[in-house]
């Protein structure tokens, strides 16, 4: 990925940094409520990632060229993908505990996404900020700050993690997609 100014500072701060104890209970709880809703929030994180990052869609031959969130609600594919996005996370989270399987579960699905999918990294930071849009308006009442710092900490060690992974099977920048306005393309700045 290209270098812009102050990235160092970004990726310093997302480095990946081990949660307390008490943020990994703070993110599981908050998880546990939100996984019993495991298909239809997901599909609701992916529908708002493509609706706000279109240029996202083009990694998904099924589903790429739907517009409107209904039809991508209603995309089998779409809630397919979905339930592997919630299953990938819920994996993540459970083993909070264990920073080995929580490597190795992000370091397979980076390297799927570098080699097989040819997915920029910086799709994963936006994702993970959409997921957690959409966990702050679920328990909007309920997501006090320290629980916000939890999972603000979790998305930097995902990324750590999945851009880590990138960076062991050697990824290099996509060329752009030439069909993709300049304007769709996400910035890689928090």
């Amino acid at each position: 990925m290209e270098k812009v100014p102050g990235e160092m500072e970004i990726e310093r701060r997302e480095r990946s940094e081990e949660l307390s104890e008490a943020e990994r209970k703070a993110v599981q709880a908050t998880w546990a409520r939100l996984y019993g809703n495991c298909e239809d929030v997901g599909v609701a994180i992916l529908v708002r990632f493509f609706v706000n990052f279109p240029s996202a869609k083009q990694y998904f031959s099924q589903f790429k060229h739907m517009e409107e969130p209904l039809e991508m609600e209603r995309s089998p594919q779409l809630r397919k993908h979905a339930c592997r996005v919630m299953g990938a996370l819920n994996t993540v989270v459970e083993n909070l505990h264990d920073p080995d399987k929580v490597s190795s579960v992000l370091a397979l699905v980076g390297k799927a996404h570098a080699l097989k999918h040819k997915v920029e990294p910086v799709y994963f930071k936006i994702l993970s900020g959409v997921i957690l849009e959409v966990i702050a308006e679920e328990f909007a009442n309920d997501f006090p700050p320290e629980t916000q710092r939890a999972w603000a900490k979790l998305r930097g060690l995902i990324y750590s993690h999945v851009t880590a992974a990138y960076k062991e099977v050697g990824w290099v920048q996509q060329v752009p997609n030439t069909t993709t306005p300049p304007a769709t393309v996400p910035s890689s700045g928090p």
